[in-house]
């Protein structure tokens, strides 16, 4: 992965309080478990963007390097990677990733 590459993974994270790195959009995601974290963040009313990775071969490969996590959806919270659409899940139901949103003013 370039550093450009990096730089511009890095800037999207630090411009956005939260931010979906996903195969598709919010309105037509790609794959399931894209739909899933959209669903997710929706129900929760978070105010999010969103990164399509199929649209930039250079972001798709160079987000797994950039988090260190395999798979796509990811979710970025404030800077923080918080994790992909299981990890969400698991969050989301436990209350946990309501709160995380909640406590870093990126829910309504």
């Amino acid at each position: 992965m370039t550093d450009d590459t990096q730089a511009r993974i890095q800037a999207l994270v630090d411009s956005n309080n939260v931010l979906l790195f996903m195969k598709g959009s919010p309105l037509f995601p790609q794959c399931g478990f894209s739909s899933r974290a959209v669903a997710i963040l929706n129900h929760l009313g978070a105010e999010f963007e969103s990164v399509d990775v199929l649209q930039d071969q250079g972001i798709r490969q160079g987000i797994k390097e950039f988090s260190d996590w395999p798979t796509i959806p990811q979710l970025y919270v404030k800077g923080e990677f918080v994790g992909g659409s299981d990890i969400m899940m698991e969050m989301f139901e436990s209350g946990e990733l309501g709160e995380l949103l909640a406590e870093k003013g990126a829910a309504a």
